[in-house]
């Protein structure tokens, strides 16, 4: 298996839980994070090694990232695994795929790659790597195998560990906050590029709302290894002070919050899952932008607003992702929750009928599509 980030990693474990369920002697190794190697998988180089977003910020990485593909397949092909899981990482696991296919052993993707939103040209790369994709939403077999791509709608992972009714006071609690406290979630990102070109915006974004509300609160999950990084970034704001940075519990500091300022990426999913109002945002290397926005097949980037078909809640990207824009964004959510508590509630039951189309046992289809696999 490969998980090429923290999102990857999670979705990953919770995939080995029922992999296990099934075949108790598993052994299963490759590149992945604390979540898998909890389940016992065996890493061989640790998740954030791919953990890189953006065509210039790749080619810094570019020399090492190869070099890693390059040692994985040859051991992969020396070792002769029953079955290959690419989770998620299509720039890195689609090319491994591939020969890894074309040398007899059967390839898995998890997560089909947003084939409908971003980059329709490689539908045939993934035709020609994989044996099966497991997809996350439940349009996406149909339109695969309009393509002669076999794939399964296995659901979500995460509708089933996010309740439907998430205990926004026991979390609190857990965070040490009041019932009555006026909560601010600040997700900059879980990669090192996501820092460098959000963090500092984010910091300021915060520091107008508290002008706004200044007996607001506001937390922000850390990724353990990148903790560092987001303290620099805050005191470079002049926010150290004013701000919690917690290590991990992003779905605790989900579940506390009124409002999430988030970056791009699954964690709007989850923030949506928690039924969080929510300022999605993305910056990233110009020369990258243009590249990606060319790519673009669809009005929407937030996950959120691509799954409802509509602008739910406000995407601020690029150069429209300024510390005030981003601010205000995030005071009319704020100013919503006590003037038009209608509006929070709408966009609660738009998510709660989100979280229910994507319920499904996702370990155990997912584990039967690949007995099938195997079988075949």
């Amino acid at each position: 298996m490969v998980a090429g980030e923290t999102s990857g990693d999670l979705l990953a474990g919770l995939l080995l839980d029922g992999f296990r369920a099934r075949w108790p002697d598993l052994r299963a190794g490759g590149i992945g994070g604390t979540q898998m190697m909890r389940r016992g998988f065996e890493a061989w180089w640790p998740s954030e090694k791919l953990a890189v977003r953006g065509y210039v910020e790749v080619l810094w990485h570019y020399r090492e990232i190869v070099g890693i593909r390059t040692q994985l397949r040859k051991k992969l092909l020396a070792d002769r695994a029953d079955v290959f899981i690419g989770v998620d990482a299509p720039d890195f696991n689609l090319d491994l795929e591939a020969d890894l296919k074309a040398a007899g052993i059967k390839t898995v993707h998890f997560v089909s790659p947003s084939v409908w939103a971003w980059r329709a040209d490689r539908v045939e790369k993934i035709r020609r790597s994989v044996d099966h994709v497991l997809c996350i939403f439940p349009f996406e077999p149909d339109l695969l195998a309009q393509h002669g791509i076999a794939a399964t709608y296995v659901g979500h992972p995460l509708a089933g560990v996010i309740p439907i009714r998430p205990d926004q006071a026991a979390a609190r609690r857990l965070l040490g906050l009041q019932a009555e406290d006026l909560v601010l979630a600040l997700l900059p990102g879980s990669r090192r590029s996501e820092i460098d070109y959000l963090a500092d915006r984010f910091f300021q974004a915060a520091a107008h709302v508290i002008r706004a509300h200044p007996a607001i609160k506001i937390i922000v999950p850390a990724v353990p290894a990148l903790r560092a990084q987001i303290e620099l970034a805050a005191r470079s704001a002049g926010m150290l002070g004013q701000v919690q940075i917690v290590s991990g519990q992003s779905h605790t500091v989900l579940a506390a919050c009124d409002v999430t300022l988030i970056a791009s990426g699954t964690a709007t999913l989850e923030a949506a899952l928690y039924k969080r109002p929510m300022v999605i945002a993305y910056n990233m290397n110009w020369l990258s932008w243009q590249i990606m926005r060319r790519k673009k097949l669809q009005p929407w980037v937030g996950l959120p607003n691509i799954l409802c078909r509509d602008f739910v809640v406000p995407e601020l990207l690029q150069d429209a992702a300024t510390p005030q824009a981003l601010a205000d964004s995030v005071l009319q959510w704020l100013d919503a929750k006590i003037s038009a508590p209608e509006k929070i509630r709408a966009l609660e039951q738009r998510f709660t009928t989100l979280h229910e189309e994507l319920q499904r046992d996702t370990a155990k289809i997912a584990t039967d599509a690949i007995q099938n696999i195997l079988a075949g």
